[in-house]
């Protein structure tokens, strides 16, 4: 992420699910999902993306196997699994709440 742009921690993990639950994915195409899907945006750094693919398999909410990119290389892709999908709307809940009360803040000042 660029300092303009540095997310809130657990925030990554949340888009990565998001962008998970539509369909299996390798690191590369999970970053570019996001950086297209906020119209350019949002940019994930290999630094940053793969602590947290590693980080969200730990806790089983994600899982990997090995397969073929569209370049024909082998990439490893990542999954949601039934706990990444109850996480996910836990986490969905949790971030409407935030931006929620971020935005009464800086409407009322």
């Amino acid at each position: 992420m660029t300092k303009s742009t540095e997310l809130l921690q657990g925030t990554l993990d949340l888009l990565i699910l998001k962008v998970l639950s539509l369909e299996p994915m390798h690191g590369w195409a999970i970053a570019q999902r996001i950086r297209q899907l906020s119209k350019d945006v949002l940019r994930v750094n290999q630094g940053a993306l793969y602590p947290a693919l590693h980080r969200l398999e730990h806790q089983a909410w994600i899982e990997a196997a090995w397969g073929e990119s569209e370049n024909n290389r082998r990439a490893k892709y990542y999954s949601l699994t039934k706990a990444g999908r109850a996480r996910l709307g836990a986490e969905e809940q949790s971030w409407d709440r935030l931006s929620t009360a971020v935005q009464g803040v800086l409407r009322a000042v």
